[in-house]
């Protein structure tokens, strides 16, 4: 367990005791978000809850990016590897956060046209048909994501060649924003999955390991929506029931509604942070 916390980018104890305000803001938002990970259980509230705690940091992050020191070290170090790295962690995580967002989008879909047939009291099974098919491509989008992640800490390979140590500071915060950041994307593509899907981010996910132990024969009890219609719609004698599938897919399309509404939200950010690193460097 201690060899897993010291991986855990939550908090960098190489700071300086004395960094800009700003930096030292976004390094709170960092904390208090790795915490928030730790202690949370695997459930739709605890991951909006992160979510939201999400978009504060990133709202911080803008404020960041706006700082002359920050608008320096970047156009400063525009030939430098690290410079490129953070750029592709920007798209990096524009990348996973779309995927996120066409998860949640396909299930809704499907789980609403499903209550419409519903409601009609026709034959619910080519419906259920078109339910399934569409969880499977979203599992396997999911799989293809996370997969596609693995290794990703290797590709921070090079730090500012200078000894400011604010620049150091700034870099580094950065770096552990992308790190929280894409631990709490596999948090949440995880549930949407459901309860068999294994995470293949390696070093990206010593946060979710840490939780485990927490949760250790807590994850059945935990409700899923997402895994609650997947098992009910495997059993046409719970469907046939009505009033219980039907608010399982209730609960599933307001679970939805919360998700898809952060994740728009961070997705403009994340877009803006993006152009604004871009913006800094052709400057």
């Amino acid at each position: 367990m201690a060899a897993s916390k010291t991986n855990l980018h939550i908090r960098s104890n190489s700071l300086p005791t004395k960094s800009h305000p700003a930096i030292e803001e976004c390094n709170d938002h960092l904390i208090r978000l790795g915490a928030s990970r730790v202690a949370s259980s695997s459930s739709s509230s605890s991951i909006a809850h992160q979510l939201s705690g999400l978009e504060d940091l990133h709202l911080c992050v803008e404020r960041l990016l706006e700082l002359p020191l920050t608008q320096q070290a970047f156009s400063q170090g525009r030939q430098e590897k690290w410079v490129d790295e953070l750029v592709d962690g920007s798209l990096r995580l524009l990348d996973i956060c779309s995927v996120a967002k066409d998860a949640v989008l396909h299930t809704k879909e499907c789980a609403r046209d499903i209550q419409s047939t519903m409601r009609r009291k026709v034959s619910l099974e080519s419906e259920i048909k078109k339910y399934s098919a569409s969880r499977k491509v979203v599992k396997k989008a999911i799989q293809k994501a996370l997969g596609g992640l693995k290794g990703a800490e290797s590709k921070y390979t090079s730090s500012p060649s200078n000894n400011d140590s604010e620049i150091s500071a700034l870099v580094g915060v950065f770096r552990e924003v992308e790190v929280i950041t894409l631990a709490t994307f596999e948090s949440l593509m995880s549930f949407v999955s459901g309860p068999k899907t294994h995470s293949k981010l390696n070093g990206w996910s010593v946060v979710s390991k840490l939780m485990q132990s927490k949760r250790v024969g807590c994850d059945d009890e935990v409700a899923n929506e997402f895994a609650k219609v997947d098992a009910v719609l495997l059993s046409h004698e719970k469907i046939n029931k009505g009033d219980q599938a039907m608010q399982d897919l209730k609960n599933l399309e307001m679970c939805i509604q919360d998700f898809e509404q952060m994740l728009e939200s961070l997705f403009r950010r994340l877009i803006k942070t993006r152009v604004s690193l871009l913006n800094i460097l052709n400057n």
